[in-house]
């Protein structure tokens, strides 16, 4: 299964819209486009269609962590 394939399951499973998803990256203060994330989301034979890289996958993974749990507390 690809990166591509992930995202797309992850989108549909936990309903997210771009503005969501750009909002998680932003928590791990990496910046993406809506025209970035439609092209990750396009069938692979389409000509605009772009691979999802290890590092979008992983930091958006990341970002989902602290968008559903929330920042991790610092020990005093």
């Amino acid at each position: 299964m690809s990166n591509n394939e992930v995202m797309k399951k992850l989108r549909v499973a936990l309903s997210l819209r771009d503005d969501d998803i750009i909002d998680i990256m932003k928590l791990v203060n990496f910046s993406v486009t809506k025209t970035e994330l439609s092209a990750i989301f396009r069938k692979d034979d389409h000509p605009n269609y772009k691979p999802c890289g290890d590092q979008f996958l992983r930091n958006f993974l990341n970002g989902l962590v602290i968008y559903k749990r929330g920042e991790k507390p610092v020990n005093e």
